[in-house]
């Protein structure tokens, strides 16, 4: 991976495929890096897409500031890391459970002509907020317990991704790297405080206005995000392709990528093509 300077750190990302190749940007979750796209890459790449995946301030190799991480952090990391590559071309954007509500936001506030929007078992949506997290958000009391509990906690909420073990220790032993860094839990903990991840009704309701191809993929087995809530999606973006992946969990495209991913470049393929 390559790294460059952005206004709250040091941006670690990859950029891989053809130069001139239809422009895709992927955009991961709450607390695993960019590496839950390692089998979603090589397909794109194969099919000429042109892909940056990076991590998210607080993620991976990415610096992990001590600062206040909310939804226009990320929105500014992501404008910022297009601008300083000179990605100027619509993009195909994707984004995975936080992810996707970066992304969801990123396509409402029209700061970067979209061509489609990808969304894979998005957050934004309300749903029951469990009672760790909800204990966590209380000040004082919350950063006790989430330095006490916060890595065991998210450790051991790492099988909830997946229907079925076949790939849980490999993600694992990924997913452990980051945790060493002093960083990390800070900015987990400052993410589930002021990052809204249970109310973006009024971005997908704009999304769902305009006009470019969007697609959700979802776990019907998904533990973190309710499958159920993709009924709601289908209400705020009425025109969205549906893709139900069965015997999936959270992450469907990394537990099932021999389904995720052909149907993911079907679809991106589809797009109009409205390069300059």
């Amino acid at each position: 991976m390559s790294s460059l300077r952005l206004s709250a750190g040091e941006v670690y990302y990859e950029l891989s495929g053809p130069e001139q190749g239809p422009q895709v940007v992927l955009v991961h979750g709450l607390a695993t890096p960019s590496f839950i796209w390692d089998s979603t890459v090589p397909a794109l790449v194969a099919a000429g897409f042109r892909v940056l995946r990076f991590d998210l301030y607080g993620r991976g190799r990415t610096s992990k500031p001590r600062i206040r991480y909310d939804l226009q952090l990320f929105l500014g990391q992501l404008r910022e890391l297009l601008a300083a590559l000179q990605i100027s071309r619509p993009i195909r954007l994707v984004g995975l459970s936080m992810g996707g509500a970066i992304a969801t936001a990123f396509t409402a506030e029209g700061s970067h002509e979209i061509a489609s929007l990808s969304l894979i078992s998005p957050a934004g949506l309300s749903q029951k907020i469990p009672l760790k997290l909800r204990l966590v958000q209380l000040p004082r009391f919350g950063d006790a317990l989430f330095r006490l509990i916060g890595k065991s906690a998210l450790v051991g909420g790492l099988r909830r991704n997946f229907h079925k073990p076949a790939r849980y220790a490999g993600f694992r032993q990924k997913f452990l790297r980051q945790t060493a860094d002093r960083g990390f839990l800070p900015a987990i903990l400052s993410t589930l405080r002021h990052t809204n991840l249970f109310d973006l009704g009024d971005a997908y309701r704009t999304v769902g206005a305009q006009q470019m191809p969007v697609q959700l993929i979802w776990g019907v087995e998904d533990q973190i995000v309710p499958f159920a809530n993709s009924e709601r999606m289908q209400a705020l973006i009425p025109r969205l392709e549906l893709f139900p992946v069965p015997e999936a969990g959270h992450i469907a495209h990394y537990e099932c990528p021999d389904i995720v991913n052909p149907r993911l470049v079907r679809f991106l393929e589809g797009v109009p093509v409205t390069e300059s």
